[in-house]
C-alpha cells in the first residue's frame, strides 16, 4: 500500500473500532461542592448484560479512560435502580436487599473496591471505593453516587428515588477511623470518579439538586441496613 492510502485508511479503520470500544466502558469524574450533593446518569441496557460500577475517587488508580484519578477524595455510596425520576425504585437482590452500599452500611464487605482503587492511610489502611458488579435485565436504570453519608431513603425501605436522603455527613467530607481506642480523621475533596463497565448505551444527567434532609425512616432502616454516626469509620452488623 502506498503510502498516499495508508493515512486514510488507519484513520478509517479508527472510526469504525473506536465506537465498540468506547461502548464498552465509561468514565465519569467531577468535583461536588458540598456532601448533600449527588450524581445520577441514566444507563440503558438493550440485552441482559453483566454490568461492573467502579469509583475511584478516594484511593485513587487508573481509570477506563486511562486516566490517572488522585487519591483524596470523598468515599462514595453507589445506589442503582429501575426506570428514571423520583418514581425509579431502588433495585433488589434474590434476598430482597437493595442494592446500594457505602462503607458506613453493613454490606459494603460484599461491594468492596479496593483493590484496584488504592487504599489510604488513616491511622492505618482505609479503602472507601467501591467495585458493584450486577447481571441487569433489558431496560433503564439510574445510577446515583453521593457522599457515603448521605443516604437515599430508599435504601431502608426497598423504596423510590424520590423519598429523599438521610443526612449523616454533618456538612462535611471526611473519613475517620477507629483503631482500638484511638480515632484518626482526614478531610476529603469533594473530587469523585466513576467508571461503568459493559455493553451499554449511557446518558449524563447533571448532579440532581440536593434533597431535603429526610430522617423520618431512619429510625427503622437502623435495623434493617447497618449504620453508624459519620465520624466513625468503624461498622457493626445488626
Amino acid at each position: 500500500m502506498s503510502r498516499k492510502y495508508a493515512l486514510p485508511m488507519i484513520l478509517l479503520v479508527i472510526c469504525f473500532a473506536a465506537p465498540g470500544v468506547l461502548a464498552d466502558s465509561t468514565s465519569f469524574t467531577g468535583t461536588f461542592a458540598n456532601p448533600e450533593q449527588t450524581f445520577t446518569t441514566t444507563l440503558t441496557v438493550s440485552a441482559p448484560a453483566a454490568v461492573t460500577l467502579q469509583t475511584w475517587g478516594f484511593g485513587g488508580g487508573t481509570n477506563a479512560d486511562g486516566e490517572i484519578i488522585p487519591a483524596g477524595g470523598f468515599d462514595p455510596l453507589l445506589a442503582v435502580f429501575s426506570g428514571t425520576g423520583a418514581g425509579a425504585t431502588i433495585l433488589t437482590d434474590s434476598m430482597g436487599n437493595a442494592i446500594a452500599t457505602s462503607d458506613l452500611l453493613s454490606n459494603y464487605g460484599s461491594y468492596t473496591g479496593c483493590s484496584p482503587a488504592g487504599e489510604v492511610n488513616i491511622g492505618g489502611d482505609v479503602c472507601g471505593d467501591i467495585t458493584m458488579s450486577l447481571s441487569l435485565a433489558a431496560g433503564t436504570y439510574t445510577v446515583l453516587l453521593s457522599d457515603a453519608g448521605y443516604i437515599p431513603d430508599a435504601v431502608f425501605d426497598n423504596g423510590a428515588l424520590g423519598e429523599g436522603f438521610s443526612d449523616l455527613t454533618s456538612g462535611v467530607f471526611q473519613t475517620c477511623n477507629t483503631v482500638g481506642s484511638t480515632t484518626t480523621c482526614q478531610d476529603d475533596t469533594g473530587n469523585w470518579a466513576l467508571d461503568i463497565l459493559a455493553p451499554h448505551t449511557v446518558t449524563t444527567t447533571p448532579p440532581a439538586t440536593p434533597e431535603p434532609m429526610t430522617l423520618m425512616l431512619l429510625g427503622g432502616g437502623l435495623f434493617g441496613v447497618g449504620v453508624h454516626r459519620r465520624r466513625r469509620k468503624a461498622r457493626f452488623e445488626v
